[in-house]
């Protein structure tokens, strides 16, 4: 692929197009895969880095490093998105994916408790919080990328942040079927936990070779060159940020509500590993075929009513799904839950990159959008699996993550009404 084939071909071309889906979605591919393997093998990782008397303590520990890791995602939003806002988004995109790619390395190389001692989860932290400040501007970044460059379809380009996202948690669950099925428990813990994220390492180089390649979009080029876009989004865009921050709630935690979900099949229904990551693949698929066809409609009915009324959905389904599920305990029911939730997360997130896109100008969008999403994600998602087991081990009920699903759809709904009535306005 050379230079010159690139900057040639016109975004409107199907080969130009791809490659423009591509460029854009590698790195947010990347950093949910990794994020996914992390929680998905999160019982054997708090065999190897966080090993604890109490298998419980041991296992929320491991997710509060989850959730710790979420912390440095507002600060590498700042930097990315100014840096995006100023320097281009090509530019923030290539040093986003250089820094992932340390990030996945330091992880997959890590010696284990046993070798290290008390050293060795402080660099698993430590390698989590790279991660996460690698990741802060990925997703505004890039979801601009692919709305400045097709601004005609920005529904649909856009939507492809999630359906990569829905590609990689469908590689990272095979990883799981597979390993968990065919490695013993002590080859698992040993070194087989470390395959899915060497696997990782072969995306970042090539998502950096493309990127390098393409041409930064044409609506920044054209725009004047911004002061202070940082400050400018905090003094006079701060009530959009937050109202932004309320619509990213329920896609960002039911997301990690699903990548909990092997997990609450394994320690609070008894069914075995595999059967577990079996429903977790069904999911992912399911979302990788679904948001680009979501990205289409909302392309033809606006974005809006479709996140409305998958928000509303998410409130009025959460406690019977989980209930249904805590009765009949079984694959099938495990696949149909979810499976629905897989499908209104696909429904609302496919809509909400070019929603959040339109709603920011050009001077700060990469800005609002890597704020208003790394706050949400790190409060609401990146917790999430830690908020469901607690409120599990605190209430002794099987449904209690339903509580958590059920406020976060509230909240987002309501910050939905809200931008509606500010754009209307």
């Amino acid at each position: 692929m050379s230079t010159a084939t690139i900057k040639h071909g016109t975004p409107h071309d199907s080969g130009s197009a791809v490659r423009l889906i591509v460029a854009a979605s590698l790195g947010n591919a990347l950093e949910f895969y990794e994020i996914l393997v992390y929680g998905y093998f999160a019982v054997v990782i708090a065999k190897v880095f966080f090993p604890a008397a109490n298998p419980a303590v041991s296992i929320l520990v491991t997710y509060g490093s989850f959730g710790i890791s979420f912390l440095a995602r507002p600060i590498g939003a700042i930097f990315l998105g100014d840096y995006g806002d100023r320097r281009g988004r090509k530019a923030a995109l290539t040093l986003s994916i250089v820094l992932m790619t340390l990030g996945t390395a330091l992880m997959t190389l890590m010696p284990s408790y046993a070798s290290l001692g008390l050293l060795s989860p402080c660099l698993v932290i430590a390698a989590r919080l790279l991660q996460g400040f690698s990741v802060g501007g990925e997703f505004a970044s890039s979801t601009t990328f692919l709305v400045e460059h097709r601004p005609d379809r920005a529904g649909f380009f856009a939507s492809w942040q999630w359906s990569s996202q829905g590609l990689a948690a469908l590689i990272a669950t095979g990883f799981g079927v597979l390993l968990t099925g065919t490695l013993s428990a002590a080859d698992l813990q040993a070194w087989g936990w470390r395959i899915p994220f060497a696997f990782g390492l072969l995306i970042g180089p090539i998502g950096y070779y493309i990127r390098s390649h393409m041409e930064e979009t044409p609506e920044f080029r054209a725009a004047p060159p911004p002061r202070a876009p940082i400050r400018d989004l905090i003094e006079t865009q701060w009530q959009r940020l937050l109202l932004v921050i309320g619509a990213v709630i329920i896609s960002t935690s039911s997301q990690y509500m699903l990548l909990y979900m092997p997990t609450y099949a394994i320690r609070e229904l008894h069914l075995p590993q595999y059967l577990s990551y079996a429903a977790a693949v069904a999911a992912a698929a399911l979302q990788t075929v679904v948001v680009p066809f979501v990205g289409i409609w909302v392309d033809k009915v606006g974005q809006s009513r479709i996140m409305l009324a998958a928000a509303a959905l998410f409130f009025i389904t959460a406690y019977p799904a989980f209930a249904f599920l805590a009765a009949q305990a079984s694959l099938a029911v495990l696949i149909l839950m979810v499976c629905w939730f897989s499908l209104l997360k696909s429904c609302y997130s496919g809509a909400l990159p070019s929603y959040m896109a339109k709603l920011f100008p050009t001077a700060t969008r990469v800005s609002g959008m890597s704020l208003s999403y790394n706050i949400g994600v790190t409060i609401f998602g990146g917790f999430a699996p830690f908020f469901a087991q607690s409120l599990v081990d605190l209430t002794g009920s099987k449904l209690a993550p339903s509580y958590y699903i059920m406020l976060t759809a509230l909240l987002s709904f309501v910050a939905l009404i809200a931008l509606h009535r500010q754009d209307k306005s």
